[in-house]
């Protein structure tokens, strides 16, 4: 018997799971940062270390906590997405996540080094949760804006090369493009391409907002007070009051913070 106890196998050991992904997120909009912080706090596998109102604070808190993803807005006071985005790339891969739309802010940005861009409004929760652990691992992501801008770029830069290349002299080297997109890169393009329409702008329409009501909701998100929108629409400040007032309404919210986080599907 004590023989049979000496050889007898021991139990096999459990595996400990992988830590979680850590996350960095940076806006401006505490709405913003407190619905992207508890939407992702919420999965298992992603933890979120720290939130931070702008770029400066934005690569101290990388600093400190050196996360696994950086999730970081363009336009923040002080120190901008922009800017702060050399710095961050350093310290971990760099997602875009944010209302700018502009071509040439997506195309300056994937200069700078971020490994993705997603448009708010352009993608669900669990579309954001797999974009997060698929750019750190290297695999980029974009929503179909982004997309968008950087096939235009794609498009482009061939036939400004090849004109720069007609006009040069021969001892002239042709163009380079401002940056460069990996075969890897492209290939994450086509199903972000295709899905049109996102499957958070798809769930907006339960609200059934009128198109100056999606306007002013899109206004509101991004921060702004009555009297930018009005100023931004050409209307009265009171004409904003009332289309604000039938906004919540649509979305059983009582204030800007819970319309906010309903319309970006952070609620």
């Amino acid at each position: 018997m004590h023989e049979e106890q000496l050889h007898s196998p021991l139990p096999a050991a459990t595996p400990e799971p992988p830590a979680p992904l850590r996350v960095v997120v940076a806006d401006d909009n505490p709405v913003v940062r407190a619905g992207l912080t508890a939407l992702l706090s919420g999965r298992a596998d992603i933890t979120v270390v720290a939130e931070a109102a702008d770029g400066r604070a934005a690569c101290e808190a990388a600093r400190q906590h050196r996360p696994d993803v950086v999730l970081l807005d363009v336009r923040m006071p002080g120190v901008d997405g922009i800017s702060a985005l050399p710095y961050l790339v350093d310290i971990a891969p760099v997602m875009m996540l944010t209302y700018s739309r502009e071509s040439e802010i997506v195309q300056e940005a994937l200069r700078r080094g971020a490994g993705g861009y997603l448009v708010h409004g352009e993608f669900t929760a669990e579309q954001l949760a797999t974009a997060v652990r698929d750019v750190r691992q290297g695999r980029a992501h974009f929503t179909p804006t982004a997309a968008g801008a950087l096939l235009t770029q794609l498009r482009q830069t061939p036939r400004a090369n090849a004109s720069a290349h007609t006009n040069a002299s021969s001892t002239t080297p042709p163009t380079q493009p401002i940056w460069t997109t990996s075969p890897q890169a492209l290939s994450q393009l086509q199903p972000s391409v295709a899905q049109s329409p996102s499957g958070a702008a798809a769930d907006r329409t339960r609200f059934r907002l009128s198109a100056r009501e999606v306007e002013i909701m899109d206004l509101i998100a991004t921060g702004m007070n009555n009297q930018q929108i009005a100023a931004t629409c050409f209307i009265s400040e009171k004409t904003v009051k009332n289309h604000i007032n039938r906004i919540f309404a649509k979305l059983h919210s009582t204030s800007r913070s819970e319309a906010t986080a309903k319309w970006l599907g952070l609620g």
